[in-house]
């Protein structure tokens, strides 16, 4: 019996699911101790399609907002008063109840000096954590599972993003996370019978395609199995949503909860692209988003875990100031970032939003560089030496 190399890659794209471990592979397997109360964990919330900001933290005393928006723009009778300046938008009632706790900063303006508006361009941009002018094939986050375990082996269920594909902010150098949507089906794949058969006759494959079809072996049925095992300690008695967000974010809160080592999450919702129609579309994912977060944080809450845990949003640009002639907006600059947590040192709106007269090309300008923001997750929150991530050392901000 024979493998194509084409049959492999197909094969090892279902999430790297992979063979039965030969014996002699066994002793590799590697099992740091669980994360207990009072180690971190960090869930990164992408908003992709770029996440309109002025229509997420409204700045309703501003006339230019309201000139620029005549169709879309929010109320000040309808948004939820932050502050006397600004409002955040309905859809994001239970975040406002959390803000209102002490347990939200949002940050605004954040951006990079020579914006790109190419949705692929700009994505890459924030999760390899790269200057506009840089072409950087690992990620952020991927970087920080080399770094942080240098010179050891690092479990690849440190790190696991909860859909089908990797993104690139989970890709390091030498290391990588895993990608699993459904647990138990990523289980059931990775002790697939077909796959044993497949190891019973390795000796027909050539010498490099079998050391690295193992090498993914080990990894993933080892990874496999102790998420499948860590899923089963905790079973949340609360409802969460039935939608995607919803569901995902439940799994998060199961391992999380279990005391699974897991250091970082990472899950998309979206898509926030919201060139026609933008009101309807942009409330019913807030919606989403906000009634999945709400069950994820009353669960860490029960279970005492929401000090040790550091939700962030990003989306890879804002939208343009002036409305369009869709009702939607177009591709822009700035936005903002939330961070939810019960471990935050400085909660509330941590700075303004960005000038309305002073822009770019109709544009905000951004106050705030996202590296200076991924600065101080790194070394405030996970401990780790974010100059060797990020090949710069930059100012950190003091949210946490």
């Amino acid at each position: 019996m024979s493998i194509s190399r084409r049959k492999f890659i197909q094969l090892s794209s279902l999430a790297s699911a992979s063979l039965m471990v030969p014996e002699f592979l066994k002793g590799f397997e590697y099992r740091p101790a669980a994360l207990s109360k009072g180690n971190k964990a960090l869930v990164v919330v992408q908003l992709s399609g770029g996440n309109d900001g002025l229509n997420t933290i409204i700045p309703y005393r501003n006339d230019i907002y309201y000139k620029s928006r005549p169709k879309i723009g929010i109320q000040r009778s309808d948004a939820l008063a932050l502050t006397d300046d600004v409002g955040i938008n309905p859809s994001l009632k239970n975040v406002k109840q959390l803000y209102d706790e002490g347990h939200v900063s949002i940050i605004n303006g954040v951006g990079y000096p020579h914006p790109d508006r190419s949705h692929f361009r700009s994505m890459d941009i924030w999760q390899s954590g790269s200057t506009a002018a840089e072409i950087v094939t690992s990620g952020w986050l991927g970087r920080y599972l080399d770094n942080a375990c240098a010179g050891c082996n690092v479990h690849d269920a440190m790190a696991i993003e909860v859909d089908d594909t990797l993104s690139l902010a989970m890709k390091g150098e030498n290391n990588k996370a895993i990608a699993v949507r459904d647990i138990n089906r990523f289980h059931e794949a990775a002790a697939n019978n077909y796959f044993k058969k497949l190891a019973a006759h390795s000796d027909e494959h050539d010498a490099h395609l079998a050391g690295y079809l193992y090498k993914t072996l080990r990894e993933t049925t080892s990874a496999a199995d102790y998420i499948y095992d860590q899923s089963k300690i905790y079973s949340s008695t609360l409802a969460y949503p039935d939608t995607q967000i919803g569901k995902r974010m439940k799994t998060i809160g199961s391992l999380i909860i279990s005391g699974s080592e897991t250091q970082v999450y990472y899950v998309s919702h979206g898509s926030f692209d919201t060139h026609v129609g933008q009101t309807d579309r942009q409330n019913k994912l807030f919606e989403q988003l906000d009634t999945a977060l709400a069950a994820l944080v009353s669960d860490l809450k029960t279970n005492g875990r929401f000090e040790d845990v550091l939700i962030m949003t990003f989306s890879e640009f804002g939208r343009r100031v002036a409305q369009n002639a869709s009702d939607g907006t177009d591709h822009g600059t700035a936005g903002n970032m939330f961070f939810i947590s019960g471990g935050l040192k400085k909660a509330g709106l941590y700075n303004d939003i960005p000038s309305l007269t002073d822009l770019d090309e109709g544009d905000l300008i951004y106050n705030t560089d996202f590296k200076q923001v991924y600065a101080t997750v790194l070394d405030n929150w996970l401990q780790a030496n974010s100059q060797d991530i990020l090949q710069k050392k930059y100012e950190r901000l003091s949210f946490i």
